[in-house]
């Protein structure tokens, strides 16, 4: 039977609007869904406590609303707002902290928990019955968000109140784990506890090994934390297949690519090298007003370190390190994340540049390298000529330690 063409053209469109409708209804499942979309869809644990939120820029939902909105909308009782290095709103750069004040937005208090300490934390908990926890990490032991959760899960403890973490993504991953493991000496708020630099976990599965591994022996019961563990998401993802949209947890973490090269380039502070904050492409530029762009490219290029490849470039820092200055030096392009050992690929910058330029090159004065690294070894071995393989070498015992422990802390599969 032939169909006329105002019949033909009436089919079309309808098998058009099922498609239309079948990639809208597929657009709109969550691939992963956060802890806090969790929370919202079933808040009655929350019904009727006074909420203290921990949170920044990065505390929103798939559609873009934050945390602050979405607990109001449902007429939660939330009375103070607490926030990381950088601030509730991430308008800080590192190392600053903004005072307490009340939100025009909101009228409610805003304070900020950078480097205060548990029992002045406890203190600004004193008006609330439950704190919330909920920051997008980026996966690197000395990224300070880990510390401020575990001086703020020791603040509740305290204060006697219950503490949940609203879990997200590790951004780069959830297998691998590198780099050496801090030792004890070199414990600071780049680095509380013996974790590697590149952890492999999330925050939820950080709160829960730091609770039970340290915490509980502390506190006892009074530690507690309820993690709200996050549906669809596999240890293999990279953050681009979670649907998730990135909101820069930091001032210099604009990009997933910026936390892929963060777990090594991060080093580069404890140098006289800027790791490129001041520019557009903060930890993917590293240089000095001393190199020769082409030739520390060259020879880079010629060490064919796994998944990266650099090239030249040329920079001015508009603060921080070099600001002002014209700096040579290169950009990090990462080709294959998978075989990418960001910390390895560091380090054999570090060991170059030392080698080409002896006299110009040096650690920052207060060896802030070894709190990053977690100890003074790889200095000290940097120093002596050691080779990077034989650096790396020496810390994976420990390194294997560590990922025995965490098995036991593990929130999602890889499958």
């Amino acid at each position: 039977m032939r169909l006329s063409v105002g019949v033909r053209l009436f089919l079309t469109l309808l098998l058009a609007v099922s498609v239309s409708r079948g990639a809208a209804a597929k657009q709109d499942t969550p691939i992963v869904q956060t802890g806090i979309e969790r929370l919202l869809e079933n808040p009655e644990m929350l019904t009727g406590k006074r909420i203290g939120l921990i949170t920044n820029q990065t505390g929103v939902t798939r559609n873009l609303v934050h945390d602050v909105d979405a607990l109001l909308a449902r007429k939660l009782l939330l009375v103070a707002v607490y926030g990381p290095e950088h601030g509730v709103r991430g308008t800080e750069q590192a190392g600053e902290a903004t005072g307490s004040f009340r939100d025009p937005k909101t009228g409610l208090p805003f304070y900020n928990l950078y480097e205060k300490k548990p029992k002045e934390i406890a203190h600004l908990f004193r008006d609330v019955d439950v704190v919330l926890y909920d920051i997008q990490d980026v996966g690197s032991r000395f990224y300070t968000y880990i510390a401020t959760m575990a001086y703020a899960i020791k603040a509740a403890a305290i204060a006697d109140k219950p503490f949940i973490v609203l879990d997200r993504p590790n951004p780069i991953g959830g297998e691998k784990v590198e780099g050496p493991v801090l030792e004890p000496p070199y414990q600071s708020f780049v680095g509380l506890y013996p974790i590697p630099v590149r952890h492999g976990m999330t925050v939820g599965e950080l709160a829960g090994y730091i609770q039970k591994q340290y915490l509980e022996k502390e506190f006892g019961a009074k530690a507690k934390v309820t993690v709200i563990p996050m549906t669809g998401w596999k240890r293999g993802m990279s953050y681009e297949e979670t649907g998730l949209p990135w909101v820069p947890p930091s001032p210099n973490m604009p990009t997933v690519d910026t936390a892929t090269v963060y777990p090594g380039n991060g080093l580069f502070e404890g140098t006289n090298l800027s790791e490129g904050r001041g520019t557009t492409r903060p930890f993917e530029w590293i240089g000095a007003p001393y190199i020769n762009s082409w030739e520390l490219a060259q020879r880079l290029n010629l060490l064919k370190l796994p998944g990266v490849a650099f090239r030249e470039a040329y920079f001015q820092p508009a603060f921080s390190k070099h600001a002002g200055k014209n700096v040579g030096g290169v950009q990090f392009y990462v080709t294959d994340r998978e075989v990418y050992d960001p910390i390895r690929t560091a380090l054999s910058v570090i060991v170059e540049v030392k080698k080409q330029y002896p006299k110009q090159f040096a650690w920052r004065h207060d060896y802030f390298i070894d709190k990053l690294i977690g100890t003074d070894a790889v200095r000290k071995a940097i120093d002596q000529g050691t080779s990077v393989d034989e650096i790396v070498a020496q810390w994976q015992d420990r390194l294997h330690s560590f990922e025995n422990q965490r098995k036991l802390f593990l929130l999602y599969s890889s499958e």
